[in-house]
């Protein structure tokens, strides 16, 4: 069982982490959040963290990262969603209007919307075959994604609709959103990324809206967005 200062720490070091992609050192924390105690209880607190699993130290002399097992504990029970501000949502209404009477393009223009927002790879699949995805380049912008076969491997997906069914079918059926992280994507070579997505009805058709990025991703703004969007795509499919 976690404390109240763990928790904290925990949140802090996540958030910290999701924005740099650098190591968080105890300094730092105590002056960025405003910790109540010293950069030496930080330092304490962290190696308990890393003894239950949360936390690790890439080399002896670097600050702490996010482990698999904290990015679970944080989306399950301490993300904070944001809301959308009514402008992006009144802009992403009318940007889908126009395409509301043709999937395809009701589809390209939603997976073209997400990945402006969300600055990652965003996929949409049918369940008769069809898939479109944008934002490829913006994966490059994550340095987990400069590894070469990591990038191959994540774009080989896209044109494979038995390995994206194969991810969206692994889940228990029943949430509004699903959220995958690393090893438990069934694809390989994906074990430092996230999907994060949600299944969508439009008349007879069903399919999966999606997001692809690496596990620091910010789930607190692309949860949001993918629900408001599935939400969006079903409004206006419903009206064929």
């Amino acid at each position: 069982m976690l404390t109240e200062r763990q928790i904290e720490l925990l949140q802090a070091i996540i958030k910290d982490y999701i924005e740099t992609a650098e190591p968080v050192g105890s300094m730092e924390v105590v002056k960025k959040h405003n910790m109540k105690c010293s950069p030496a209880t930080i330092r304490n607190e962290m190696a308990k963290l890393i003894d239950m699993g949360f936390l690790e130290m890439p080399h002896t002399s670097s600050g702490r990262i996010p482990t698999k097992t904290a990015y679970k504990l944080y989306v399950e029970q301490l993300i904070e969603e944001e809301e959308l501000p009514v402008l992006q949502e009144v802009a992403l209404k009318q940007r889908l209007w126009s395409n509301r009477f043709e999937l395809d393009k009701l589809l390209r223009e939603a997976v073209l919307a997400i990945a402006d927002a969300t600055e990652c790879l965003s996929i949409a699949i049918t369940d008769d075959g069809y898939v479109t995805y944008a934002g490829v380049a913006n994966i490059l912008d994550y340095k987990e994604y400069w590894d070469i076969d990591v990038a191959k491997a994540t774009l080989k997906i896209l044109d494979d609709h038995e390995t994206l069914n194969r991810i969206f079918q692994s889940v228990i059926p029943g949430q509004e959103v699903y959220i995958l992280i690393e090893d438990e994507i069934p694809a390989e070579n994906l074990d430092k990324s996230t999907i994060v997505f949600s299944p969508f009805t439009i008349s007879e058709k069903t399919g999966d809206l999606a997001v692809l990025g690496p596990s620091r991703l910010n789930y607190s703004k692309i949860v949001p967005m993918i629900k408001y969007t599935k939400e969006l795509l079903e409004e206006l499919g419903g009206t064929w």
